[in-house]
């Protein structure tokens, strides 16, 4: 490494908190599915910052949207009307609706974290008026929804939310995919309280890319229903086209009451939402819910272009001819030993527990990959790749594998 790596990590070790553990790389340029370190060394990305660049690297029509904007105003607070935030509000609720008519109301946020923050308090105002002051939020084991006390408190993991005890009150958890314990949990109490919704991920990424059942998905969609809960879906990794759809949901043909998504939003630029049909996001009145940088110029300059290119002809049709590709060949890979996902949302479990040696090991191939955990890779490049992209990557990956195997 040279000395501007060096530089970077002596005062990335000295003043910023250790809560990552870094690769030993600094890439300083990118362009399309590809990224570049301080050394000009090239790599394949298929990370895109965990599923955010959904657009490519420096994609020209986003960063000529950002000039353009930079260039006129960078911030005015959420007590003014913003350029491009109504258009990017408006694309948001046609993207939800996909053909039906209805309309969708978003609030803009941060990051995924906010915009589940945001749902679970719209969703207790919704258990307040509607069920008797239930306040509940059933979630499913090995979910992830952030890491804000509320948020923390709904993933549920317990080796992310036992250092934080204790935790927010109302918070409990059901296994993924199993309808009878499903049923149990809704009609369970929490904390003296019963459930006023329930949060699940359509594919569960962060602990490894773990589908729902088509069967399980329009359960919860039924068994809310029946009850007068909140069907509230997190689509903060899924959303945006990831999983061949606008949002994940929609390959399951349910309808959730609320959405939440972020990632792909704005092709890098910090952005989140959580969206709800009018009549629930009339719940939330002026003062009741607010940000300071949540929807500003910048990030919904970006927004408007990356949410553009997605709803052009053929964009959706594209990434799925890439994700089954993908899935298609990771499984001709004799060391991989199950495959899933959907779209360009992909993990696969290895024959050894070798997958966080196997990413660093990548890099040096000039790979970028993401281990959730000790046998599972998981794949979420940005939605522009092409077919020879995915033959490089299958190409690289048994030598990468080997040289990690015990």
């Amino acid at each position: 490494m040279g000395k501007q790596f060096d530089l970077a990590q002596k005062l990335d070790n000295t003043y910023v908190m250790h809560t990552f553990v870094r690769k030993p790389v600094e890439f300083v340029s990118g362009a399309g599915q590809w990224l570049i370190d301080e050394e000009g060394n090239e790599y394949l990305d298929f990370l895109s910052g965990i599923g955010v660049v959904s657009v490519g690297h420096c994609n020209t029509r986003v960063t000529s949207a950002l000039e353009e904007q930079i260039n006129k105003l960078l911030h005015v607070s959420n007590y003014y009307y913003v350029e491009h935030r109504g258009e990017v509000a408006e694309r948001i609720s046609l993207m939800l609706a996909n053909g039906n008519d209805e309309t969708w109301q978003s609030f803009f946020a941060n990051s995924g974290a906010e915009a589940n923050e945001g749902a679970i308090k719209l969703a207790r105002l919704w258990g307040k008026q509607s069920l008797d002051g239930a306040y509940g939020i059933v979630s499913a084991v090995k979910s992830f929804h952030g890491r804000t006390l509320a948020t923390l408190a709904a993933t549920a993991q317990d080796n992310k939310q036992d250092p934080f005890a204790p935790l927010p009150m109302g918070f409990g958890r059901t296994p993924l995919n199993d309808i009878e314990a499903l049923e149990v949990a809704l009609d369970a109490e929490y904390d003296g309280t019963k459930p006023c919704a329930l949060m699940l991920e359509c594919v569960q990424g962060e602990s490894g890319v773990w589908p729902c059942t088509p069967e399980f998905l329009k359960a919860a969609r039924e068994m809310t229903h029946e009850r007068g809960m909140l069907l509230i879906v997190d689509e903060v990794q899924t959303g945006f086209c990831r999983t061949g759809e606008y949002f994940a949901f929609q390959g399951y043909d349910i309808v959730p009451d609320i959405v939440t998504m972020a990632k792909g939003i704005a092709d890098g630029i910090p952005m989140g939402a959580f969206a709800a049909r009018t009549e629930l996001a009339s719940l939330l009145q002026p003062g009741m819910h607010g940000t300071t940088f949540g929807g500003g110029p910048v990030a919904c300059a970006a927004a408007d272009a990356t949410t553009q290119i997605m709803c052009e002809e053929g964009f959706l049709a594209h990434v799925r001819e890439m994700g089954e590709y993908l899935r298609k060949r990771l499984a001709e890979l004799p060391f991989v030993t199950d495959v899933r996902g959907r779209g360009l949302m992909c993990g696969v479990s290895l024959e050894q527990p070798v997958a966080a040696e196997a990413v660093l090991n990548a890099l040096r191939h000039g790979l970028v990959l993401n281990a959730p955990a000790a046998d599972i890779i998981r794949f979420l490049p940005p939605l522009i790749i092409e077919k020879e992209d995915v033959d490089v990557l299958i190409e690289k990956l048994p030598l990468v594998y080997k040289e990690v195997c015990k």
